[in-house]
């Protein structure tokens, strides 16, 4: 293998969102600095993240409170995160003429709603601060030489570089590029692993009717998850109904409760289509949309309650004496059966969709082989680990790209 005439103080490996933050950063201090890129084009993910929107952090600026929702990775978090904010990332995007905006559930976006104009922000970043970028150049093989990483092998070129920054990405979106490369470079050279799985991904639940309404999005509803019959928790908000299940911010922040009920048995699922109205006054209001169509069959009145595809459902699953009844012929324990089906849409979830669905996996190594002041290596001293090649649980939201930024800041000023 040919030995690359150049020499580097860094080489980061993968050019995603914290890869390019690193190499930025480092270049910004004075290093000579190479990107390795397997793709054509840096920040494959970064430009899709978000449905194409990217939500670039989460506007809570107590790092506390922020920091709670990364779970036991928290106490580990506190140093690069007082190195690199929230408040640092809005100063970073809009001194580079990228305004920010704050939606529903503190939720960061750019102005323009462009995930491509973030990647443009981070490439011209790179560009500028005169970092060296090769595409097309997956890494082979990591040289390990006394304790130290010595070489980086691509197909073409063995790199040499005194330190390396590792953000290859976990292994979710695979179609980016991100296919737990770098997993199986750090359990050979000595790092634990811990075992990809996904985190914010869709349900999967095969209720016939399901197919039936995909693509029906309800904005207020209440879904409450059963294990073994027996309650667990409920969550409002937005629902998704998907070809293969269901979907949605509310639905993808409720996964990994889920996946932890279905190691425990059978989960089932209600959904209450009226959450802020009692049956009582739901019964009322029926009655009244009765009254003006009683002349009607019962699945045209229902339309005056429901969306089309949700009132068909409500109709095929109370299984009417006639389903072609009218209104002023049904029974009374059909028009109950009707609003418990409204309040309490059953459905049973098979499980999680898998790793090239999910919008987030956990997995990768645990942060307690890392010097998180630096993000350096515990394991090899010249080897820095940032971004999703962290084993670290967190919601949707802003905050696993918050996590790129921050951690790429920090190995970055660290080399």
């Amino acid at each position: 293998m040919k030995i690359y005439p150049e020499h580097y103080d860094v080489i980061v490996v993968g050019g995603g969102a914290s890869g390019m933050m690193a190499a930025g950063t480092a270049a910004k201090a004075g290093k000579k600095v190479l990107i390795l890129e397997k793709n054509s084009d840096m920040g494959e993910k970064l430009k899709i993240t978000g449905g194409g929107r990217c939500n670039i952090t989460n506007y809570e600026l107590d790092n506390r409170k922020l920091l709670a929702h990364y779970g036991d990775a928290a106490p580990f978090l506190y140093s690069p995160f007082s190195q690199f904010s929230v408040k640092d990332t809005f100063t970073f995007f809009e001194r580079r003429k990228l305004p920010l905006v704050t939606q529903a559930r503190n939720r960061v976006f750019p102005k323009t709603e462009k995930a491509y104009d973030v990647y443009k922000v981070m490439k011209d970043f790179v560009k500028k601060e005169g970092v060296t970028i090769k595409y097309q150049s997956p890494v082979k093989d990591i040289q390990i030489k006394a304790g130290k990483i010595s070489a980086v092998d691509t197909q073409q070129f063995r790199y040499t570089a005194d330190n390396v920054i590792i953000s290859t990405g976990g292994v979710s979106y695979p179609e980016t590029g991100s296919t737990g490369d770098g997993f199986k470079w750090m359990e050979r050279i000595g790092h634990t692993v811990h075992t990809p799985s996904p985190d914010i991904v869709p349900l999967r639940a095969s209720d016939f009717w399901i197919k039936k309404i995909s693509g029906t999005t309800l904005s207020f509803m209440k879904i409450t998850f059963f294990c073994n019959g027996k309650k667990s928790f409920s969550k409002t908000g937005k629902i998704l109904f998907t070809h293969f299940g269901l979907s949605s911010p509310l639905i993808l922040n409720s996964s990994k409760q889920v996946s932890d009920l279905l190691h425990q048995g059978s989960v089932t699922a209600e959904i209450d289509l009226f959450p802020d109205t009692d049956k009582g006054s739901l019964e009322k209001r029926l009655l009244k949309i009765f009254e003006v169509n009683k002349n009607k069959n019962i699945l045209n009145a229902l339309y005056e309650l429901l969306p089309k595809k949700i009132a068909e459902t409500i109709h095929d699953l109370a299984r009417l004496e006639n389903p072609r009844v009218k209104v002023n012929s049904l029974k009374t324990e059909e028009r109950k059966e009707l609003i418990h089906l409204i309040k309490h849409l059953p459905l049973t979830i098979d499980g999680l969709m898998g790793l090239d669905r999910a919008v987030i996996a956990d997995g990768g190594i645990p942060l307690s082989e890392i010097d998180t002041k630096t993000m350096q290596s515990k394991v090899i001293s010249n080897l820095y680990l940032i971004g999703d090649m962290l084993h670290v649980n967190r919601p949707s939201g802003g905050y696993s790209l918050q996590l790129c930024w921050t951690t790429g800041y920090v190995a970055g000023m660290s080399v």
